[in-house]
């Protein structure tokens, strides 16, 4: 009875699935001997108990029927089954709790448990198993099975007989059993996705029969041994995702001995320290099939004899570092339909002779790491032999135009040109052909011109990518349910965003239109997108508000408006996206207040940015406000806020970019500022990119606006500038040791600066300008080591000017400027003291510059004494112990003596004449 549902690996298999409650009637068939209910759909419900009374059947297939619970031991009364596969989803929840019905079925043949949880088992289920003799295939992939027991639990192997063993996927964290090897009939082997960590088996070498063998993803580590070229039956060699290392020429050096290469498959793609160049013998294996070595550290180029693989259908080496040119021997492989080149450090020229007998084409994928190192120097009009499913050259010189060999493409599917230095116009006749089919554009980073097509329905296409070209006009009308990128930013668009767009594009999730001239509101309809997760844009020309419906994107991570015209209150009548991560709405004209939800609701709230606005009243952070724990940026600088600085500010611990400069606050710095722990530790190693957004801001550090993105997480910093603060700067300050920039200028701070400032080690910017402070500059100043820009003007600062370290290349004296009683280097104010030598006084701690002083100026009048005797006596007693330069020196001199006198003689004679 086969009642299997030959629609299950369709995608659409609930349409034409049995499902229900199983009727026992089925016991009425005596003799059955054969029933498959495969890939139905039986929701949820318990494997019948009653199948146990089918004792006819020798063929039992229960697999992917969304069946429950444990199983039911009465299969073991099926004593004539030699076929049972109870194979489940992954993610099922069909268990075991022992096997021992199994040992019942001394018939079974094969036997599939794949994605039964069989973790309640132990160690047990092998002593099952191993109750079957007659045994040929046995399927455990991702059962949860921890551990294989050893020799010491099982002393002897009765499945000898076995021809396939798969263990794959588990959990399985020991070393290799020695029984195992023990399978010397063994055909196949999977035991991939497990924890065998360790060297590669060197035992392999007993599975004289294997044919395929997968150890992929088992954290094998050392070299791959020679002997694995003695398993000369291998048809398919798996050993992806390990850490092996050494060359690839050890391993086919083994397969040298074989008499014939059966070798059709071989992975050996992302262990990371595979190394070495590739060598000529991979063209011995005439067999092969597929050859993927991606992901490695493999350098050179291609061997010359990759054309005797004329069997090849697929060759994927990227990710590695062959450095040479591409040879044109590739272009013999007629039977290729897969070619990844991607991701390596190609040189040189690709020509047709690249692609000559390459018919039977497909997927090309190559770029390099060097700015287009590589060329395409195709003709213009040539015709390739394929057609192409998949094309994907990237940071190489493909253009300037699009060339005739692309437009004859017409059956893609995939299209990615980015960085090819293309500056032509998009063919609209062939970019046309292929909207229907396509599901992935990206001909982003070139100069491509003109106005895109405005009306276009692509109902495959996913991903978009056009940014950072020349195009102009409107932005296109396309429309696609199945987009769900598009990226248009750093073009030269104009005009406003199409009201229909949230229709158009319904199910977009990433949004990317900064950096060009749009103009207009924001539609409502974008609202619309309810699964968009990313909207930036940013630098336009945008007017009008935020629109109110904005918390319909339940999911929305970034919302990204800066720099633009926008106007109004950040929309909160129907709540604010509590997914947000990031807000940036710099650089606006918002005003009103700031939303008390934006803190409380958002929980994973990592950046605000609302400088730059118009915005008024207090920071909403209550004292029991449930604040994200994750937030890192606060920036409110250049706007209206008043009120104090709150205490609540002092727990966000990942906070470490605080800018709330250019405000009206008032009140006092929060002493509290000693629990910000990414500013006392420099703890935070995040890189700010979610989802594709790279975030991007302005910061005043070092005197001067600055822009940054990719290094903001190195950026640590505190700007209270431009307020009206009052009171002392809190001692503790001093303790967050990983501050780079402090500004705290032109406020109204009081008293002395604090004087374990120099803890700051890593203090590049600090900015006092324009207070109130009083006291003297402390010493521990000559300890900030790192700074580079400093501002203490217009304070009451007074004393000596401290000096050593770095403080030595602060030589400007404006940065002391408007403290009348400071006095030393750089100012000309001298300190009293300093005009005469004055006998130092061990017993006042304050004279150590004094000392520092003195002992300076006796350095200089010892070095003058000792440099005029060490010049005297190396003339002088040159000229007394060598006669020859003694006479030579006078002789000199007399010489100028005749002279001189003889010329004051003819100017005298002169001068008589004359009188």
């Amino acid at each position: 009875m086969d009642l299997r549902n030959l629609n299950y690996d369709e995608g659409f298999y609930w349409e034409t699935s049995l499902g229900g409650k199983i009727n026992p009637s089925l016991l009425s068939f005596k003799n059955l001997y054969y029933l498959d209910l495969s890939g139905n759909d039986f929701q949820g419900r318990r494997i019948p108990n009653f199948f146990g009374k089918l004792q006819s059947l020798r063929y039992l297939n229960l697999s992917y029927n969304s069946f429950v619970g444990e199983i039911p031991p009465a299969l073991g009364n099926l004593s004539n089954l030699n076929y049972l596969d109870l194979s489940s989803d992954y993610y099922s929840y069909v268990s075991s709790k022992n096997l021992n019905w199994l040992s019942h079925l001394s018939s079974l043949k094969y036997l599939n448990l794949g994605g039964v949880n069989l973790s309640s088992t132990g160690v047990s289920w092998l002593h099952d198993v191993n109750m079957l003799p007659s045994l040929l295939e046995l399927h455990l992939s991702v059962c949860q099975i921890q551990n294989l027991p050893h020799y010491s639990q099982l002393p002897s192997v009765n499945f000898t007989s076995l021809l396939v063993l798969d263990l794959s996927g588990n959990s399985i964290n020991s070393s290799f059993p020695s029984w195992l090897f023990n399978l010397t009939n063994l055909k196949k082997l999977d035991v991939s996705s497990n924890w065998f960590a360790g060297h590669f088996p060197v035992e392999i070498a007993n599975l004289k029969s294997l044919e395929d063998l997968r150890l992929n993803n088992d954290f094998l580590q050392g070299q791959i041994p020679k002997v694995i070229g003695t398993l000369c039956s291998l048809i398919i060699l798996d050993l992806s995702s390990n850490s092996l290392n050494g060359s690839l020429e050890n391993v086919l050096n083994g397969f040298s001995n074989c008499t014939s290469h059966r070798l059709e498959s071989l992975d050996l793609s992302y262990n990371i320290m595979l190394e070495g160049e590739l060598p000529t013998a991979l063209g011995m294996l005439e067999n092969l099939m597929e050859l993927h070595l991606s992901g490695n550290q493999f350098s050179g180029s291609i061997p010359q004899s990759i054309d005797n693989l004329s069997s090849l259908e697929t060759l994927d080496i990227s990710g590695n570092n062959l450095t040479e040119s591409i040879p044109e021997s590739l272009g013999q492989l007629s039977q290729l339909v897969h070619l990844d080149l991607s991701q390596n450090l190609w040189v040189g020229i690709i020509t047709e002779a690249h692609f000559r007998s390459l018919t039977k084409l497909e997927f090309f994928a190559v770029n390099t790491d060097l700015p287009r190192s590589l060329i395409f120097n195709v003709a213009h009009d040539w015709v390739p032999p394929f057609q192409l499913d998949s094309v994907d050259i990237a940071n190489c010189r493909a253009g300037p135009a699009f060339g005739v060999w692309l437009q004859s493409q017409t059956e893609l599917t995939h299209l990615n040109l980015s960085n090819t230095g293309i500056s032509d116009f998009i063919p609209e006749e062939w970019f046309l052909k292929i909207s229907f089919q396509l599901t992935s554009l990206d001909l982003s980073n070139n100069q491509i011109r003109g106005r895109l097509p405005f009306h276009m329905n692509f109902p495959s296409l996913e991903y978009i990518d056009l940014s950072h070209n020349q195009f102009e006009g409107p932005l296109p009308h396309w429309s696609s349910d199945a987009a769900a990128y598009l990226d248009l930013q750093s073009n030269l668009f104009s005009g406003p965003i199409p009201s229909n767009y949230g229709q158009l594009l319904p199910n977009l999730l990433k949004l990317y239109l900064s950096d060009n001239h749009l103009n207009g509101s924001i539609p409502p309809s974008l609202c619309n997108m309810s699964g968009l997760y990313i909207f930036m844009l940013r630098s336009n020309h945008l007017s009008g508000e935020l629109p109110p419906a904005w918390s319909l994107w339940r999911d929305i991570w970034v919302v990204d408006v800066s720099d633009n015209n926008l106007s109004g209150n950040i929309p909160s009548s129907m709540g604010v996206p509590s997914s947000l991560y990031v807000l940036n709405l710099r650089n606006n004209n918002f005003g009103g207040q700031i939303p008390s939800s934006l803190f409380q609701n958002c929980s994973h709230l990592q950046s605000i940015d609302l400088g730059g606005n118009r915005f008024t009243g207090s920071i909403p952070l209550q004292t029991r406000s449930i604040v994200s724990s994750e937030l890192y940026m606060l920036r409110l600088r250049s706007n209206s806020l008043s009120g104090h600085i709150p205490n609540r500010l002092c727990s966000l611990q990942s906070l470490h970019i605080i800018d709330l400069g250019h405000n009206k606050f008032s009140g006092t710095i929060p002493k509290c500022v000693y629990n910000l722990t990414a500013l006392a530790y420099g703890n935070d190693t995040r890189t700010y990119f979610l989802l594709n957004y790279l975030e991007k801001t302005s910061l005043t550090l070092k005197g001067q606006e600055l822009v940054y993105n990719t290094t903001l997480n190195l950026v640590n910093t505190i700007d209270l500038s431009s307020n009206n603060l009052e009171g002392v700067i809190p001692e503790e300050i001093s303790s967050l040791i990983a501050l780079g920039t402090l500004n705290l200028s032109r406020n109204q701070l009081s008293g002395n600066i604090p004087s374990k400032i120099g803890n700051l080690r890593w203090l590049e910017t600090l900015d006092l300008s324009q207070n109130h402070l009083s006291g003297q500059i402390p010493q521990s100043f000559s300890s900030l080591t790192s700074l580079s820009h400093l501002n203490l003007s217009f304070n009451n600062l007074s004393g000596r000017i401290p000096s050593g370290n770095q403080l030595r290349t602060l030589y400007d004296s404006s940065i002391y400027v408007g403290n009348p009683s400071l006095c030393g280097v750089p100012l000309p104010t001298v300190c009293p003291g300093d005009g005469a030598l004055a006998p130092a006084d061990p017993d006042d701690g304050d004279h150590n510059d004094d000392d520092t002083d003195e002992n300076g100026k006796f350095g200089i009048y010892v070095s003058a004494v000792l440099g005029f005797i060490i010049g005297f006596w190396s003339v002088c007693g040159t000229l007394v112990m060598k006669k020859s330069w003694r006479y030579a020196y006078f002789r000199f001199f007399d010489n100028i003596q005749e002279r001189a006198a003889l010329a004051i003689a003819l100017r005298v004679a002169h001068w008589q004449r004359k009188t």
